[in-house]
């Protein structure tokens, strides 16, 4: 999609500012949203929960704050699935009357769930490119979820990794299967990224599945 959230090689947004050994949450609530988001039965398709945070307006979206968008985006999700009601998400309390589901995770799982990554490696058919081979990305301009950056568009690189097939975020966010498709690193300079103004010495790598690319 192209929204507020896509920043990547954009201007005027001010300096990037990391933090030195940034605490993993700043407030307490935040981990209780990063808990509610794993537990959530909302959870089974990540690539929906992100594109559900790519439909907040562009203007609040820029005013969250991190987890305040994981929040948004997940009240948005259990109300489109029934899960809750706009009353019960309002008083915080859970209507006795409404229907009960049984929870994603167990108390026991939680451990196991958080350390264990989850495998989006598929099987298809074998991949149209190899290492080495030069490329050059699709002029996409889609609505709906994608992984491919605006910054990184119509533009040449070099494919430096090859991972095999992984599920495609551009049709499993919108349930339309996990279409797996083959997935590259490509490597591109930095002037052909942003012009002749950028360093001759920097590149950027880019994980992007093959349907994004075509022969340079």
């Amino acid at each position: 999609m192209n929204g507020a959230h896509d920043m990547g090689g954009m201007h005027g947004l001010g300096p990037v500012a990391p933090e030195p050994e940034p605490p993993v949450f700043h407030h307490d609530w935040e981990a209780r949203v990063h808990a509610l988001t794993i537990a959530s039965p909302t959870r089974g398709n990540i690539d929906r929960g992100r594109h559900q945070r790519e439909l907040i307006p562009g203007p609040e979206y820029l005013r969250l704050t991190y987890y305040e968008k994981w929040l948004t985006g997940l009240e948005a999700l259990l109300l489109a699935d029934g899960l809750v009601t706009p009353e019960e998400l309002a008083s915080g309390r859970a209507d006795p009357a409404q229907p009960k589901f049984t929870p994603r995770l167990k108390s026991e799982d939680v451990t196991l769930a958080l350390t264990h990554a989850s495998s989006f490696r598929r099987t298809a058919a074998p991949p149209a490119f190899a290492i080495g081979d030069r490329v050059r990305t699709r002029n996409l301009n889609p609505g709906g979820h994608t992984r491919l950056p605006r910054y990184a568009r119509g533009r040449e690189g070099v494919v430096v990794l090859s991972h095999g097939a992984h599920v495609l975020p551009d049709s499993n966010a919108h349930g339309r299967g996990e279409a797996p498709c083959p997935l590259h690193t490509v490597r591109f300079t930095a002037r052909e990224l942003w012009g002749p103004g950028a360093n001759g010495h920097d590149t950027v790598s880019l994980d992007l599945w093959e349907v994004y690319l075509e022969p340079a």
